[in-house]
């Protein structure tokens, strides 16, 4: 079984993580003290081993250890992936926060499985992060919240949201949940495929669509 490619990043969000200025990245990049690789298009990245390499695991006194989580519900929001990304990464450096990793999802805010947010978990459990920076609640769980806050001060960890208020442009997205939360219960209660589950989704589209409509 092959291994999931390692994560390769630009120059600036590697300096980013790291808290070093472009101008020194170039110097160590030809004083050989970081590994850099070129895509088939000429453009250098960085593998992810090398903020390994450079920031190790060990806290520093004085230091606050930021994991970075951001997440999209559909892969045609990638672009928006990005900018969480890029915008969080801007804001632990302006709080001189060290990051320790930048977590990812593409899925629901519903699922529990989630591969970024299971190494979330490892992260607070085994005591590598002071503090979890996302742009809005819903992107650690559309639900819940209270409970994932409550389970990482017991360790220690605080979370921490650099925004307030959910966009108007996440309606989509709080819909699709939605109509998941009511199809998961429909099934369970007649049956998938039955016509009665069927019922009850169509019926709860139909609502949602008549609520929007009357905005």
């Amino acid at each position: 079984m092959s291994s999931e490619p390692e994560r390769l990043l630009k120059p600036s969000e590697f300096c980013g993580i790291v808290g070093i200025s472009y101008r020194t990245f170039k110097r160590w990049v030809s004083e050989g003290r970081i590994r850099v690789v070129r895509t088939p298009t000429g453009r250098i990245r960085v593998p992810y081993s090398e903020v390994v390499k450079i920031l190790g695991g060990k806290p520093i006194e004085g230091e606050v250890r930021a994991v970075i989580y951001a997440r999209v519900s559909s892969s045609d929001q990638k672009s928006d992936l990005e900018r969480q990304i890029q915008y969080l990464t801007q804001y632990c450096s302006s709080k001189g926060y060290r990051v320790v990793d930048v977590l990812s999802d593409i899925a629901s805010g519903l699922k529990t499985d989630r591969r970024g947010l299971l190494k979330l978990f490892n992260y607070v459990v085994n005591r590598q992060v002071d503090v979890v920076v996302v742009t809005y609640r819903d992107r650690l769980s559309r639900f819940g919240f209270e409970y994932l806050e409550y389970f990482f001060n017991k360790y220690g960890v605080r979370i921490e949201v650099a925004f307030g208020e959910e966009p108007r442009d996440a309606y989509q997205e709080l819909v699709e949940d939605l109509i998941e939360i009511v199809t998961s219960f429909a099934g369970k209660l007649y049956g998938l495929r039955s016509h009665k589950e069927k019922m009850l989704v169509e019926g709860f589209k139909k609502l949602l669509e008549e609520v929007e409509e009357s905005e």
